[in-house]
């Protein structure tokens, strides 16, 4: 069993996003490529975005912290600490409205 204080990485990742010109951070907390299920902090400053993308498979985001707007074509949805998102599965992307934290997780099917 392992165990993962999420809110000490959200605070270590936040001051990461602030120190980076990209405004963000990320790290995969569970899983990864090699897994089915897969799930990622992602820590935003107010302003900063993922540009669209494609969607992975079945996925959701839980905000953690601070406010989000996930989009997809002319849809949009907001989400604040303790909303549960459900990613489409079309284009898309995130931007934080506020310095943020989600908890991205995706669920693949394995190829075969």
């Amino acid at each position: 069993m392992q165990k993962i204080s999420l809110e000490a990485r959200v605070r270590e990742h936040l001051e990461r996003a602030a120190e980076s010109s990209a405004g963000r951070s990320a790290e995969t907390v569970y899983g990864g490529h090699e897994h089915i299920l897969r799930q990622t902090l992602l820590t935003l400053r107010a302003g900063t975005s993922l540009a669209e993308h494609d969607s992975p498979g079945e996925a959701t985001v839980l905000v953690l912290r601070g406010r989000v707007r996930l989009h997809s074509g002319d849809s949009s949805w907001e989400g604040m600490t303790g909303d549960l998102l459900v990613v489409p599965r079309a284009r898309h992307g995130l931007e934080a409205l506020e310095d943020a934290a989600v908890l991205l997780t995706v669920a693949k099917k394995h190829a075969g």
